[in-house]
């Protein structure tokens, strides 16, 4: 059974079931999920815990299958946790799962609370992670993207009493706020509970953009995914903005160009497949383009002309010898300098395909 993380309160409505699986990228939410099923357990009489991490190849299962099976003189009923970080239980571990899960029908003495990761497509296929779901609930978390991002804030503002002003006001406020944390939905929550620590709600509870700039630290985390994204997007202040953000977090240069530079060769790729007479899907396919990158491309590439894809291909030349400490003739010294550039002229190109090249009173100066 699968389970939605906003159709919690519902669901524990229903009553408690034995056996719960908690899997994605957002340490928060898991978080935060598992702490109702622990304090709903504890409602119910679940006054036990046991918690397993597994770690390395040679974790000892057994223990796992031994407390899932055996209560303390002093409780009724117990929560046993297994917390897998790395994602795949192993061999053993596939087996040990499979065993949980079926013992955990009709178990009402033991709530087992599964904890992974976000799962790829061939390890969520396995038969372990096939067993959880088919005797127990899966809850899958999936990230709060840039876009959501300033919607959840409101959210979370509007739980503590608190809310930002109507209007384009609010809203430059929220965008500001979410600029300073995105990625880092932790920070966010933190960054939240610290509002409400300085301004205690009094009448309305409206926070002014002022008293938000004040309080906010700039904790965003960025990765280059993440800017890949962004660039396709066409979106050239908040991708200037990450490439600040992981140059001060220590990112290597080499790796950021390699992330433009393989959105630049894969969409010379896919346009040279539609050309040879593929299908946009397919080409996208065969080209492992997918997600929230498969409908960037497809708004992109039909207006991205191939002497835009040359030109943008010998700018990622050029910078990928200028990161390895290359000169280039009329190109920035720096090798963020000249990412930004590259970066740039992606988002020009992607902004607006249809138009063809920036004119060169719109290009971004020579640094």
């Amino acid at each position: 059974m699968q389970l939605a993380p906003a159709q919690l309160s519902d669901h524990l409505k229903r009553g408690l079931r034995s056996l719960y699986t908690l899997h994605g990228d957002e340490p928060l939410l898991v978080q935060e999920f598992a702490d109702a099923l622990r304090a709903a357990a504890r409602q119910q009489g679940y006054t036990e815990r046991t918690v397993h991490t597994v770690s390395g190849a040679h974790f000892d299962w057994s223990e796992v299958l031994a407390s899932g099976g055996s209560l303390s003189l002093f409780a009724d009923k117990q929560i046993v946790e297994v917390r897998i970080p790395g994602g795949k239980p192993g061999k053993d571990g596939s087996v040990a799962l499979q065993q949980l899960a079926e013992r955990a029908q009709g178990d009402d003495s033991t709530l087992t609370l599964v904890m992974l990761p976000r799962l790829d497509s061939a390890t969520s296929k396995g038969a372990w992670f096939g067993a959880l779901e088919s005797f127990g609930v899966t809850v899958r978390f999936e990230p709060i993207g840039r876009p959501m991002l300033p919607q959840w804030i409101a959210q979370r503002l509007q739980q503590q009493g608190q809310r930002v002003a109507n209007g384009e006001e609010g809203q430059r406020t929220l965008q500001f706020f979410a600029d300073r944390v995105e990625g880092n939905l932790l920070a966010a929550h933190q960054e939240i509970q610290k509002l409400a620590l300085l301004y205690p709600v009094t009448g309305d509870g409206v926070l002014s953009f002022d008293q938000v700039e004040n309080a906010v630290l700039n904790v965003a985390r960025y990765d280059v995914f993440k800017l890949s994204e962004a660039v396709l997007g066409g979106q050239a202040i908040r991708a200037a903005r990450m490439i600040d953000g992981l140059q001060s977090e220590g990112e290597s240069e080499v790796l950021v160009h390699w992330a433009l530079a393989e959105d630049i060769r894969s969409m010379k790729r896919v346009k040279d497949a539609i050309r040879a007479g593929r299908p946009m899907p397919m080409a996208l396919r065969e080209n492992r383009v997918w997600g929230a990158k498969e409908k960037l491309y497809e708004r992109v590439l039909p207006g991205m002309s191939d002497a835009a894809l040359a030109r943008l291909l010998d700018a990622a030349q050029k910078v990928d010898g200028i990161v390895k400490g290359l000169k280039q003739p009329d190109w920035p010294l720096s090798g963020w300098q000249a990412l930004h550039r590259l970066a740039g002229m992606v988002c020009e190109h992607c902004a607006a395909p249809s138009r063809g090249p920036p004119p060169a009173s719109r290009q971004r100066p020579q640094a």
